[in-house]
């Protein structure tokens, strides 16, 4: 049986406006997933495209967390339902490291072709999450000394990889950031498990290799 799903699958119930609730989504990871989160700071909404934060120059508005900070990122769902009450829009933000997964991000267009790629190879890929400039493929929990191991193997890693790990964080669906709506390109299965992802040093290793090997570029963004 595959893993995931295409991209259609939902991870909850669809809402009246066929989007599944912030809230509902945010419990799903934190009390059934074992994912620590808590909400973003929010775009602006006099200007979607800037953040609620006090940084005018602020380069992922709405999708990082600011009050609280990341140290706050919790499974408690009393906490989780308490944020959301008082903060129904606010985004979902994963902490990423520890007990929760990791990502390998990249510009949207290479990771779609990566990922087209990487389906004809047969690999088995866990969840996408992607925007409307990135995707960040999950992976499971790495350690920096692991992360600097792999990346000094290689001969050449493109600039514009970004790696989410300990102390790191990432949106999550169905969260409406400056940039645009996040959502899953690969949905997990639903169910009460939290999803299968795989090694980090077989995404790397694969996505590297595919775009190395495609010509694929993928620009700075």
């Amino acid at each position: 049986m595959r893993e995931i799903l295409g991209r259609r699958r939902r991870l909850l119930s669809p809402h009246d406006d066929g989007r599944p609730e912030l809230i509902g989504a945010a419990l799903t990871y934190a009390t059934q997933w074992q994912w620590p989160v808590l909400p973003g700071a929010a775009a602006d909404p006099r200007a979607r495209s800037r953040c609620a934060c006090p940084d005018p120059e602020c380069t992922v508005p709405g999708a990082h967390p600011f009050d609280p900070g990341l140290l706050a990122a919790t499974i408690d769902g009393r906490m989780v339902r308490w944020w959301w009450a008082n903060r129904p829009a606010a985004p979902i933000v994963l902490a990423t490291g520890g007990a929760a997964p990791c990502a390998v991000s990249l510009p949207a267009l290479p990771a779609a072709r990566a990922l087209a790629a990487l389906d004809r190879a047969g690999m088995r890929l866990g969840p996408v999450v992607a925007s409307p400039h990135r995707w960040a493929l999950l992976v499971r929990p790495y350690s920096m000394e692991q992360l600097g191991e792999l990346l000094y193997a290689k001969d050449f890693v493109p600039g514009s990889l970004r790696f989410h790990g300990e102390g790191g964080y990432l949106a999550l669906p169905p969260s409406e950031t400056g940039a645009g709506a996040v959502r899953w390109e690969r949905a997990p299965l639903p169910g009460s498990a939290a999803p299968w992802v795989p090694d980090v040093e077989a995404v790397v290793d694969a996505v590297v290799d595919v775009l190395t090997r495609t010509g694929v570029s993928a620009p700075e963004l």
